[in-house]
Order: structure tokens, then C-alpha cells, then sequence
């Protein structure tokens, strides 16, 4: 049975590196959404001398557009999926740089990724696709958007505070594994005796 674990936002070095492949992890606090465009902002923003809109230290980063409502007193979450992680890819030592610890969304991430994840003590955690609905109601607030007026809902950042979101699966940790390398390295075998079957 997999292990289960409750992480309390702003995430510690100490508890990040505990974490491991297949782990199953839930989420209270605040999270960050940022999708390309945010992320190129971020850099621009930090390359530039400039303040960042948030301080990431401890931060978890999801990969997703939400779907959003404007209303009264503010705005309502109506659903929020994860996004296919791959395109953010570039940036994930960055992200490390900046003290992000975990990255939420589907379909994991590349090699350059690894080694930051080893090199700064991060995860990756897979949020179920399909699922927008679900890992909308553990988003208790909408608390702050950035970017919203030029980049659009998808693309900005929105601030959510989460009560008990998940389970999330720990996909990539800290030490190097990862989900994805080992499913890539066992079809590579599979494929490696059809094809000498085959022959």
C-alpha cells in the first residue's frame, strides 16, 4: 500500500526529500498556478532587477488554467485541471532558484528536471486529469490573480488556498526517480524482445 502523507504549505527542504516515488501526498495552503506565459514573466521579471509578484520559497507551483467566475465579492473557482507539464520543462531549475519545492500536474517532466529536482530538494506530483471539478472544490479561496487583464485567465497566476487537496502521486522526488524514466526504460525492454521475437 502506498504511503500517505498531509503537507502543510510553505513546504520545508526536510520534508520534500522524504518524499518518495508513489507516494500519495495531500496539500493544505497556498498554491500558485502558472502555465507558460507566467513562467516567461517570471523570468523576465527576475532577470530584470525587478520584484517578483509573490515570494515562492517553500511554494507549490500547479500547472493548470482554472476556470474562473467573476462575482461580488471577488471570484469563483469552477474548475481547475492540470496542465501536460512538459512545456514548462525549461524552466524547472529556475523554479528551484526561487525556492519552489513542489510541482503539481500530468505527464511529468524531462531530464533537466531531475537533476534540479535532486539539486534543489524538489517533487513532482501528479494531479488526476479528467478531474477538474474534484481538485476544484479542495480550493477553498481565490485569494490574489496576476497578470489577468494581459495574459488572460489560463495564463495568469491565481493564488488559491487548498484544504486536504488530493491525493496527489509523488511522480518524480527528490533523489532522482522517476515514474516516467522507469515506465520509458520498461517499454524500451518490452519492444526489445518483440522485436528480436519478431526476428
Amino acid at each position: 500500500m502506498n504511503k500517505s502523507i498531509h503537507l502543510t504549505t510553505p513546504l520545508s527542504a526536510e520534508s520534500v526529500r522524504k518524499l518518495k516515488v508513489n507516494d500519495l501526498v495531500t496539500l493544505t495552503g497556498t498554491i500558485y498556478t502558472a502555465r507558460d506565459m507566467a513562467h516567461l514573466r517570471l523570468r523576465e521579471l527576475k532577470e530584470g532587477g525587478k520584484p517578483l509578484p509573490e515570494a515562492l520559497e517553500g511554494s507549490v507551483i500547479f500547472h493548470a488554467g482554472p476556470v474562473v467566475k467573476k462575482t461580488d465579492g471577488g471570484f469563483n473557482l469552477l474548475n481547475i485541471g492540470p496542465t501536460t507539464s512538459i512545456r514548462m520543462e525549461p524552466h524547472s531549475d529556475f523554479l528551484g532558484r526561487l525556492g519552489v519545492r513542489a510541482i503539481v500536474g500530468k505527464g511529468g517532466l524531462g531530464d533537466g528536471s531531475v537533476q534540479a529536482f535532486k539539486k534543489y530538494g524538489m517533487v513532482y506530483l501528479l494531479a488526476a486529469p479528467g478531474c477538474g471539478v474534484l481538485h476544484a472544490q479542495a480550493v477553498k479561496q481565490v485569494m490574489r490573480v496576476h497578470w489577468l487583464e494581459e495574459m488572460g485567465m489560463p495564463e495568469a497566476i491565481w493564488v488559491l488556498e487548498v484544504n486536504e487537496w488530493g491525493p496527489l502521486m509523488v511522480g518524480m522526488d527528490s533523489a532522482g526517480a522517476s515514474i516516467f524514466q522507469a515506465i520509458k526504460e520498461e517499454g524500451l525492454r518490452k519492444l526489445d524482445t518483440l522485436v528480436k521475437e519478431w526476428k
